[in-house]
């Protein structure tokens, strides 16, 4: 294994890290995306326009990204943009009814030493493997 290889890899969960230690250092909150998406949407107030300047941090660090390495937005899946897109809401949706995503759970959630994170993490790793193995077995793919 060549250590330029993961690197990326090192740096983007350092960053993660670092990231959801100052929120919850410095605002009280945990690091749940999809939460603070729709809080914002649901519930607009002035005491939560930090969501609203968190959100904006995200997409000007896209937009950053892809000015700096496009080809790391590469659509590699083989569907159109519109299908990603639609997958993508679709999967916010579904981590707001399931109060919460992997990166709230899985990352702030189980540093906390949560139980209910520990249950909603293994519940998305173990239905993500059976969705892989379903969708290779309806390809033939085994």
């Amino acid at each position: 294994m060549d250590l330029n290889s993961i690197l990326p890899s090192l740096w983007g969960g350092v960053l993660i890290g670092v990231a959801v230690t100052v929120m919850l250092y410095f605002n009280g909150r945990v690091t749940g995306v999809s939460g603070i998406i729709a809080s914002s949407l649901t519930k607009p107030n002035a005491e939560g326009m930090w969501r609203w300047f968190f959100i904006a941090g995200i997409l000007l660090g896209g937009f950053f990204v892809n000015w700096v390495r496009p080809e790391l937005f590469a659509n590699l899946s083989g569907r159109s943009t519109t299908t990603v897109a639609i997958a993508g809401l679709l999967v916010g949706y579904g981590t707001v009814m399931g109060s919460g995503c992997t990166s709230g759970h899985g990352v702030c959630g189980l540093s906390r030493l949560s139980v209910r994170s520990a249950v909603a993490t293994i519940t998305f790793m173990f239905c993500g493997f059976l969705a892989v193995i379903f969708m290779r077995f309806l390809s033939g793919g085994f």
